[in-house]
């Protein structure tokens, strides 16, 4: 077992990836959970990015959902490589079956779980999202949980994303980590 030196946290070593609907915090709370674990962070979306040359939202819009998907299967298997960091995924990378089969296998994975209601307020802010562009987003979000939710489901932490400071959602997570 592998400990971090300021908190003497336990965990396999194994990279963290967090999962969940968009809005959850995967990038803001992953970004400062890695911070705490004195681990690297990583967003599999901006990895895409870089590697497609554009945004996600123009990848969905010029070559379709199934193109990127495959794109963010390809980049989260180079990721999960076996070392020690904090990886934010998309909302929908969990849901296909070979990257959730790798990230199960290779990864600790941790929902960040959020009311629909929760997940709205925190994405009008930015128009960034290809999935909620001109339709109502609570509504959206509620129906992807329906869908995605039994996914996010079978990782093995589950962590409340609450409208409270980020540094609430990443005492959780160290909490269970420690377990």
């Amino acid at each position: 077992m592998l400990q971090t030196p300021e908190h003497g946290h336990r965990w396999s070593g194994k990279p963290i990836v967090l999962i969940g609907l968009m809005g959850a915090g995967k990038t803001t709370v992953g970004r400062r959970l890695a911070q705490r674990m004195r681990l690297p962070f990583v967003d599999a979306d901006h990895e895409i990015e870089a590697a497609a040359g554009m945004t996600v939202a123009d990848i969905f819009e010029r070559f379709g959902e199934p193109y990127f998907r495959d794109g963010e299967r390809r980049v989260i298997a180079r990721l999960v490589d076996g070392t020690p960091k904090v990886i934010a995924t998309g909302g929908g990378a969990f849901i296909n079956e070979a990257t959730r089969a790798l990230i199960l296998d290779q990864a600790i994975t941790i929902w960040l779980d959020a009311e629909p209601e929760v997940l709205a307020d925190r994405v009008r802010r930015r128009d960034t999202r290809p999935l909620l562009r001109g339709r109502d987003a609570t509504k959206v979000l509620a129906e992807l949980a329906t869908l995605r939710n039994p996914f996010y489901a079978l990782a093995p932490i589950r962590v409340e994303s609450v409208a409270a400071p980020h540094d609430a959602t990443v005492d959780a997570i160290l909490k269970a980590l420690r377990q």
